[in-house]
């Protein structure tokens, strides 16, 4: 077992993830599960760094502005977490990015692109967390295709978000929890899927998500 497994308890470097988003919820969840110990991450974004960004993109600084936010962020993170194999994208995201990863993380505020990779990971049968945040408000939420209903259902379709008026510390709050739910679908804990969980200015609630046809 690697050190990380010793100090943690857990294994996870059999585990890789693609990450959707490298703003302040993706840099959040891609840092922990590197940290964590995870094997491989797939970073994927279109965008480059800008300074109204960078309250809660700590990753950044302001001379990386105009940068690829997901060419950065792997760099960055290959320095914090050299035994972690960590690829990237800039550009937008395909269905193809999902061939061979175990989970795919969702932290942008595009409804269309959630939509997607939301259809994507359900006809693939690949697990996927969706993260959104507004203000002092946030949600997580882990989808496993046949298990739980998607993200239509549990009403993150309708979620749209306004991260630039949100602090580092709600970015910060559910992009941890999306690593953290992440993690317990590795170790086989999947009480948490299904379950909309929802932080709302220091509050912490759940919500299960019922649906008569679980696709």
């Amino acid at each position: 077992m690697s050190v990380k497994s010793d100090i943690q308890g857990f294994d996870i470097s059999s585990k890789s993830a693609v990450v959707v988003g490298c703003g302040g919820l993706g840099t959040n969840a891609s840092v922990h599960l590197a940290g964590a110990g995870i094997g491989r991450l797939l970073l994927i974004d279109f965008d480059s760094v800008e300074e109204r960004n960078l309250n809660r993109q700590y990753f950044y600084t302001k001379e990386d502005t105009g940068i690829e936010k997901a060419r950065l962020l792997a760099e960055r993170l290959k320095a914090y977490a050299p035994e972690v194999e960590i690829e990237y994208k800039s550009g937008k995201f395909e269905d193809s990015f999902v061939d061979g990863y175990d989970i795919v993380i969702i932290a942008v505020d595009n409804i269309e692109t959630r939509a997607q990779v939301n259809a994507c990971c359900k006809k693939a049968g690949i697990p996927c967390v969706n993260g959104s945040i507004n203000g002092f408000f946030g949600t997580a939420y882990l989808y496993i295709p046949g298990k739980t209903p998607d993200f239509e259902a549990a009403g993150c379709l309708n979620e749209t978000g306004n991260k630039n008026k949100s602090p580092s510390t709600t970015a910060a709050i559910i992009g941890a929890f999306e690593s953290q739910l992440a993690i317990d679908y590795f170790l086989g804990k999947t009480e948490s899927a299904g379950k909309l969980y929802i932080y709302d200015n220091n509050e912490i609630h759940k919500l299960e998500i019922r649906s008569e046809k679980i696709d």
